[in-house]
Order: C-alpha cells, then sequence, then structure tokens
C-alpha cells in the first residue's frame, strides 16, 4: 500500500507542530513491537556478517558497501523460513530495525580501512586491539548524539529524501503489502548466488582445499594434528586447487614471461585473477566508474610505471639498477611513486565535488544558525513527539561529555596535543552538518572528502606530529559518518511510523556488534602474518589487499609534513613525482568541473582513475568484468519489463551483486583463518 506523506506545499507551509501531529496521527504505528530480543539479535547477527564483508571488501577497494537493502531482504526471508515452522512471522518494525542495527555495525569499518590504519603506517606501531575498538565504539556513540536534534531538523521538519533510506522504506513496505512473493525471490536469488560464489571460492582457496585434502588422509588415532600435518607436508602443499590467478602460467612461461621496462608482469602486480568479490563490487559500482578505473590502472602500470623505471625514477623493492638485479612489486612502486600522483587526482577531484554543491553549505548553514524557518507561523512549541522522541538534553549532555572523553583518548593513545583536540570538536560538528546534508540530498557521505579538511588543517598546525592530522580527521569523520548514516536509517523508520527512541538503541547495538566482529578480524586477516622487523604497511599491503584509502590517508599526511615540516621534513617527493602530482590535479579538477557542468553526463570520474592508480590491477580488472556483465544483460532486458531476464538481472540486480560479495567475501576470510589457525606447520 502507499506510504503516506505530506505534499511539497504542506511540507513548505506546515509548522513542525503540525507535521508531527500530522505523523502521530496517520504513520506512527504505537505499540507494534519493533526493538525486540528476535529484532536485535537477527541485527546483531547479519551486521556481524555485513561488517565482516565490508571489511575484506574495503581493504581491497578502498570504499564500504552499502548494506540497508541486503540486511531488509535477509531478515524478511529468515523469518519467513521460521514462520513456515511455525514461529511468528517479524513485523515491518522489527524488519526496520534489524535493518538498522545490520547497517550501523557495517558502516563500524570504515576507520579500519583509512585513518586507523594511516595512523599505525606512519608511527610503525601496532594499535593495541582494545584501543581500536574503544576510540572506535566511543566516536559513533558521539555521532548518534550528534544526529538526533538534526534528526528532527531535516527529517521531521523538512522531510529530507534520503534516497537510499527511502528505497529500503518502500521495499519494506512492498515485503510486507501485496507482493511478499518478490521479496522472497530476491532473497532466494541472493542465496543461490552466495552459495554458488563460496563454493567455487572454496575450490579455488589454498588453504580450504589443503584442509578438505587433510581430513580426508587423517587417521585420527594417536597422534597430533600439528605432528600429522609435518609428517604429510609434501603431500598436502601440493594438493589441488582452482588457480585464483594466472601465476601458474607465468611459472610456466618461464622466462618468456610478459615484461615492461624489463619487469616481468608479476612483480608489477599485473596478475588476472578470479576475484569474485570484486566481481560483485563491480555490479553495484557500474560501468561508468569501471572503465574510469581501468584507464588509470593502464596510464599507470602500462605506461607511466614502465617509462619511470626506465629512467630509475622508481626505487626497487630490492637490488640495483646498477647491478642489473633490481626487483619491484605492485605494492612498492605504489609506495615509492604512483601513490602521489594518484592521491592528487582523487582529493583535487573530490574537493571540486564538494564545493560545488552549494546547496549542501546552504543547508548547513541553515542548521546552524536556525535561519529559513517556515513563514507560516511561528517554531512550534510544544514538543509532539516528546515521548517518543530521544530526549534532546541527552545530546545536549553527552555530546560534550563524550567529546572530552575522545580528546583524552586522542591525547593518551596517540599523542594529539589536547588543544588540537579540543578545536577538532566544533569542527566535528560543522563536518557533520555538511556530511548530513550531503547524505540527505544525495545518499552520498563526503567522508572522503571531508576527512582531507581536518588534515588539511592539523597537518598544517602540527606538520611532525602526523598522527595529530590523521586521528582528529578520523573523529570528525567517524562522528560525521556515524551521524549520517544513523539518519538514513531514521528515515525508513520515520516512513513506517517506528519509535525514535528504540531506533537509537539499535543503532547503538549495531556499532556494539561491527566493533566486536571487525576489530579481531582487522588483526587476524592483516597482521597476522607479519615477520618480525617488517614495517607495518609492508606486512599489510599485499598483491590482494592494497588499502586504497589508507593510502590516500597517509599521502596526505606526508604531504603535509614535506611541506609544513620546516628542516625536520623528510625528502618525499621527486622532480618526477610533483610534476606527476601537479598534471593529475590539473586534470581531476578540469574533469570533475566538466562532470558537474554537464550535471553528471561526462564519462570519466577522476575519483576512479585515482583508484585503478591504488587498487592491486587484478581487482580493477575484476571489477571491470562485474560491472560489464550487468551493463550487458541491463541492455538486454531493459525493454522486456515482463521477461525473466528482467526480473533476474535488472531488478535483482542488488541482490545478486551482494550474494555474490558475501559468498567470496566469507569463504576468503575462511581461507585465511584456515592458514593461521589449522594448517600453519604447512606454511
Amino acid at each position: 500500500m502507499a506510504i503516506p506523506h505530506l505534499t511539497d506545499e504542506q511540507v513548505r507551509t506546515w509548522s513542525r507542530e503540525q507535521k508531527d501531529t500530522w505523523w502521530l496521527e496517520n504513520v506512527w504505528r504505537g505499540d507494534m513491537p519493533q526493538l525486540t530480543l528476535r529484532s536485535g539479535l537477527t541485527g546483531f547477527f547479519l551486521g556481524g556478517i555485513l561488517s565482516a564483508t565490508n571489511l575484506y571488501v574495503g581493504a581491497k577497494s578502498g570504499w564500504t558497501l552499502g548494506v540497508g537493502l541486503t540486511s531488509v531482504i535477509l531478515a524478511f526471508a529468515f523469518f519467513r523460513v521460521l514462520g513456515r515452522l511455525g514461529a511468528k512471522d517479524m513485523t515491518i518494525l522489527e524488519n526496520n530495525c534489524s535493518q538498522s542495527i545490520a547497517t550501523a555495525a557495517g558502516y563500524m569499518t570504515g576507520p579500519l580501512i583509512s585513518g586507523m590504519a594511516a595512523y599505525m603506517w606512519v608511527s610503525n606501531s601496532i594499535m593495541p586491539w582494545w584501543q581500536m575498538m574503544a576510540f572506535n565504539v566511543v566516536l559513533s556513540l558521539m555521532g548518534v548524539l550528534v544526529a538526533f536534534p538534526m534528526k528532527r531538523r531535516f527529517i521531521n521538519e523538512e522531510h529530507q529524501p534520503f534516497p537510499e533510506g527511502r528505497a529500503c522504506g518502500v521495499v519494506l513496505d512492498t515485503l510486507y503489502t501485496s507482493a511478499a512473493k518478490v521479496g522472497m525471490f530476491k532473497a532466494k536469488t541472493l542465496a543461490i548466488a552466495a552459495g554458488a560464489t563460496a563454493f567455487i571460492a572454496y575450490i579455488s582457496g589454498d588453504a580450504c582445499m589443503r584442509l578438505l585434502r587433510a581430513l580426508t588422509m587423517w587417521p585420527g588415532k594417536g597422534g597430533s594434528w600439528t605432528s600429522f600435518l609435518t609428517q604429510n607436508k609434501d603431500e598436502l602443499t601440493s594438493t589441488w586447487h582452482l588457480p585464483h590467478n594466472l601465476i601458474p602460467f607465468y611459472n610456466w612461461l618461464g622466462e618468456n614471461e610478459p615484461k615492461l621496462a624489463g619487469v616481468p608482469f608479476r612483480q608489477l602486480g599485473l596478475t588476472p585473477a578470479l576475484d569474485l568479490a570484486m566481481m560483485g563490487a563491480g555490479g553495484l559500482l557500474g560501468i561508468r566508474g569501471a572503465i574510469s578505473m581501468m584507464i588509470g590502472m593502464i596510464i599507470n602500470f602500462f605506461i607511466l610505471v614502465p617509462w619511470m623505471i626506465s629512467e630509475q625514477e622508481v626505487r626497487p623493492l630490492a637490488g640495483s639498477y646498477a647491478a642489473g638485479d633490481a626487483v619491484f612489486s605492485r605494492a612498492s612502486v605504489v609506495n615509492n611513486w604512483a601513490l602521489w600522483w594518484g592521491i592528487a587526482i582523487m582529493v583535487s577531484a573530490s574537493m571540486v565535488s564538494l564545493f560545488a554543491k552549494p546547496k549542501i553549505f546552504v543547508e548547513a548553514f541553515r542548521v546552524i544558525t536556525g535561519k529559513g524557518r517556515q513563514k507560516a507561523g511561528p517554531e512550534a512549541r510544544t514538543d509532539v513527539l516528546g515521548h517518543i522522541e530521544l530526549p534532546l538534553w541527552i545530546s545536549w549532555v553527552g555530546v560534550p561529555a563524550i567529546g572530552a572523553i575522545g580528546v583524552v583518548l586522542a591525547n593518551l593513545w596517540f599523542g594529539v596535543p589536547v588543544i588540537y583536540g579540543a578545536l577538532a570538536i566544533p569542527l566535528i560538528v560543522l563536518l557533520t552538518v555538511i556530511a548530513v546534508s550531503s547524505t540527505a540530498l544525495t545518499s552520498i557521505t563526503p567522508t572522503g572528502s571531508l576527512s582531507k579538511i581536518p588534515q588539511f588543517i592539523f597537518g598544517a598546525a602540527h606538520p611532525n606530529h602526523p598522527p595529530t592530522n590523521l586521528m582528529t580527521a578520523v573523529m570528525c569523520t567517524e562522528v560525521a559518518s556515524n551521524a549520517s548514516n544513523l539518519l538514513m536509517d531514521i528515515k525508513p523508520g520515520y516512513m513506517l511510523g517506528a519509535k525514535p527512541r528504540q531506533q537509537a538503541i539499535g543503532h547503538c547495538i549495531g556499532i556494539v556488534a561491527g566493533a566486536l566482529a571487525s576489530t579481531p578480524l582487522f588483526y587476524l586477516l592483516f597482521l597476522s602474518k607479519r615477520q618480525e622487523g617488517e614495517s607495518i604497511q609492508d606486512a599489510m599491503i599485499t598483491d590482494e589487499f592494497g588499502f586504497p584509502s589508507a593510502l590516500q590517508w597517509r599521502g596526505v599526511s606526508d604531504l603535509m609534513q614535506e611541506l609544513f615540516g620546516g628542516s625536520t621534513a623528510q625528502s618525499l617527493l621527486s622532480t618526477s613525482i610533483v610534476v606527476s602530482m601537479i598534471v593529475a590535479a590539473v586534470v581531476g579538477v578540469l574533469f570533475e568541473v566538466i562532470r558537474v557542468r554537464t550535471k553528471n553526463k561526462f564519462p570519466l570520474s577522476p575519483l576512479a582513475i585515482g583508484l585503478g592508480v591504488v587498487i592491486p590491477p587484478e581487482s580493477t580488472l575484476a571489477m571491470f568484468v562485474g560491472a560489464a556483465f550487468f551493463w550487458i544483460t541491463h541492455k538486454m532486458f531493459e525493454k522486456k519489463p515482463e521477461s525473466t531476464g528482467n526480473l533476474l538481472w535488472i531488478q535483482t540486480h542488488e541482490p545478486i551483486c551482494a550474494g555474490v560479495i558475501a559468498g567470496a567475501a566469507l569463504v576468503g576470510i575462511l581461507n585465511i583463518l584456515l592458514g593461521i589457525f589449522v594448517l600453519a606447520p604447512l606454511g
């Protein structure tokens, strides 16, 4: 059924008291179950899984995935199946609550793959897990407290669209009214996609296939598992598994392996792979972004890097140019040269994109100053929803209190001077308003762009202490991100008549779920194999994980030290790097201006071009394949709305991609964990 809503004229002319009264009488669902034990546990469980997949995909691609619609469909299907077994079906508000919890958990991985990773790289020290978890939770809770005063303006009063949140509300209404079979079809498709992808990922996982072979061989009588593995090491390490990439083919070619500037393809990371998670991510990204990433990858790895190696501008990983035994790796090439122009084009484009939307800043100014209220009557003095809204005094007391805790922790754990931490608090509020304004209009939270503002400010003010600009930026962007995501989750709840206080509690549950799931997994996936004396950055950046977000954060931090560090600054930038950065920055500004002026009709994205530089080439290629596949199927079936192809590849596009990502990512994580904990004696 149609969701009740006000007309544009009513939104423009009614007072907030009138709007709140209308919502209470026409939309609010009273005592319908919402935050129940089962909805909380479902959201907690789904959030843990989705945060794990977000961590895995984020370390590869640099961006986190929206998980709202996926969690809606999964929760609906789960309780519909239980209903057939005799359990009471979940209410629409319970599903919305589970979705809110899961979404909050999924976005907890953002700081781990960006600012916090960059901090560990510049300090070359591993942050204790409890510090990472506690700091992340503190900032996320502050985001909840900052969000709720804004909720009354952006949602209750102005009825801002929050497009992705609105889509979740529409999907939920559809599932629980006349088209529940559509939801079950999408859920089944998601499950089939996840299962098929998981099977392929399993048989291409080295550790997974070793374990299967070991279990079939192990007599299980006497002797330990470790001794059994050690005694049969040769047989088990030669176990067949589906080749993941072209390295076996390169081994077969031997000296005939393709080379660029005398460097073998594999040393440059040019090893196309069966990266199913990135194929699913490419399907969500779209063909235009994928093409831009491919252009960035080709320009960097096939043109610029070979040229710079021939000019001896790229420092080798081992050996030397003079001796003729220089050895390279993708990570060393990116860190020592290519990173800089990739960062320049991304930062310049993202800042142009941010400041090219004056409406965002107008909305932010209105919220801060209180101007622009309705002309048809005074501001409502009666708080019609006071009995169900989160009391504002909690925010007025909580924001300064938790902000002070964050400042103290930043000083004690990361050495951020108290004065800079304190100055970050008003900046947090300003950047949060800008982020929420953007999210309300476009569903895009520009945390990447916004993070550069505190990095520039505090990097210039305290250039010889990189943790200052990194951790103040983490403080600002984490609060802004959580506040924006919370309001995105509250939007469908408002549309469907949910209780705001319970949504706030649910979001907090999701924060805890995401922190508990993603923090230990971060250390297991990325730091467990670090060798003694190996730098943390070298240990974390591998052929599989490129950490493009963290590279960008560290690059900006290093640049601030180079520009403002005075006599203590390290000489990081060669002439070729400076020239490449200038050219890339000009191109980034030019392309982004053209894209904005043409209303997004310009086919190239400078931000995606930069991502193609820092993401492993195999991931870029896989994302392009996934995007191209769905682009082709959309072209084939978009004019056939009643066809099975349209239902499967267009209407069920997102669940298929979500299933592919989940299946591949979870088995990929399993493969890594098996190698760490079960098959360690095999090496």
